[in-house]
């Protein structure tokens, strides 16, 4: 991606989503001809000149001082995930040449606890929301991943191109709104990813609604909420997910979907697991 123009975007939309009044600013008796904040407006409530502040916007201010990056995040008022986003925009050198980085691995610990969460969907993303490994619940309430070519073992992918998501993933729209904002946060950390950026001209390509959702800048940490899926057989599921990094690799995330007991879920869980088995698992570490 190109940096200067990623920040340039990021910051447009962050002002143009402020208004005066929520900046606290008087107004002046000027004509407004662009939404939300002016860049001289900005640089005011950040205490740098409108002169350094355009500099910046355009990509050319070099990096930074934390005491800017703070101050310019306090007057467009980012949350804690896009002040890491910004942060990541503004600070990162951009490198003559980037070695491309090695397949993901899970340790073979991990996958075993896969194996020992039998009893709810339990998955583990990697970069670009790769899935590296799944249990067979997993497999069963989502896709089957391993059934797919390795390639096309994506979250994304799956939320936005594959046909039978629209069906399965309860609110579709706001779930696959969701994963582009966590794309967006991928690309600031890693802007040299090769196979990041082919995923994004695919999708591009192939989704009509991801274009609209990657242009707005939103980026998103995957944390901890619910989701909602339809099973084509058990029906309506209802999971508290919990998002968690494992120690060791912040590239990696643990994702477990956990059904309240005694509920439905929980219920319908209990009768996919009866009906389904896994095969023999080799005792060694997915890799992607």
């Amino acid at each position: 991606m190109d940096r200067s123009n990623e920040i340039t975007d990021f910051l447009r939309s962050r002002r143009a989503r402020i208004t005066p009044g929520q900046a606290g600013l008087a107004g002046d008796g000027r004509a407004r001809r662009v939404p939300g904040l002016r860049r001289d407006e900005v640089a005011r409530l950040a205490g740098v000149s409108t002169e350094y502040y355009t500099r910046l916007e355009q990509g050319r201010a070099g990096n930074p001082s934390q005491e800017v990056v703070a101050a310019l995040a306090d007057a467009l008022q980012l949350d804690p995930v896009e002040r890491e986003h910004f942060t990541d925009l503004l600070s990162r050198p951009l490198p003559a040449l980037r070695t491309p980085a090695g397949p993901q691995r899970v340790r073979p610990g991990l996958y075993l606890m896969l194996q020992t969460l039998e009893h709810v969907p339990a998955f583990i993303i990697g970069r670009r929301t790769d899935v590296l490994a799944a249990n067979r619940l997993a497999r069963e309430v989502l896709t089957d991943f391993d059934a797919l070519p390795a390639t096309r073992r994506n979250l994304a992918r799956y939320y936005l191109l594959d046909s039978q998501a629209r069906d399965r993933v309860g609110d579709w729209e706001k779930i696959a709104a969701e994963t582009v904002a966590i794309l967006r946060l991928e690309a600031g950390r890693h802007p040299h990813d090769r196979r990041l950026a082919d995923l994004v001209g695919e999708l591009t390509l192939l989704s009509p609604e991801f274009t609209t959702w990657w242009n707005d800048h939103r980026v998103l940490r995957r944390t901890h909420g619910s989701k909602h899926y339809h099973h084509p057989v058990v029906g309506d599921l209802h999971f508290s997910y919990e998002a968690l990094q494992p120690p060791g690799d912040p590239d990696q995330t643990l994702c477990v979907y956990n059904a309240e007991p005694g509920s439905a879920t929980a219920e319908a869980l209990r009768l996919l697991g009866s009906w389904t088995t896994d095969g023999p698992q080799e005792p060694a570490p997915s890799t992607r």
